[in-house]
């Protein structure tokens, strides 16, 4: 059974950093592309940024560019999402992904197989 857990959000005043954890489970790890997602209230859930199994190739959402970085450490099974200079306008549930495919494109939610349960991050103006 795959799990994945997501840990880290919380609420910070506009300008701060959040560092977001998925810790993995029941799944090879090593070998899935792992992305982040985020819903915003009202509105669907979008791509926020997706790396590859050995962490060489990373990708991210034009509005998160140069803000949020990615990154995996495959002995600890664990995807981290570091977020600075953050906004209002990202307060959001974010959600880990995890992709047993290989096909499909990663930048949407038909390109991964396993979520989990979401993380509140909340940014005060």
């Amino acid at each position: 059974q795959v799990q994945l857990v997501e840990s880290g959000g919380g609420l910070v005043q506009a300008g701060g950093s959040l560092r977001l954890s998925c810790a993995a489970s029941g799944l090879t790890f090593g070998s899935s592309v792992m992305g982040w997602f985020r819903q915003a209230p009202g509105k669907e859930r979008e791509f926020v940024t997706g790396i590859s199994p050995s962490g060489g190739s990373q990708y991210y959402a034009d509005s998160v560019k140069g803000r949020f970085t990615i990154s995996r450490v495959n002995a600890k099974n664990t995807v981290y999402l570091q977020m600075n200079s953050l906004k209002p306008e990202d307060t959001a549930v974010y959600y880990c992904a995890a992709a047993a495919k290989v096909a499909g494109d990663k930048r949407k939610n038909s390109g991964y197989d396993f979520w989990g349960q979401g993380t509140q991050v909340t940014v005060s103006s």
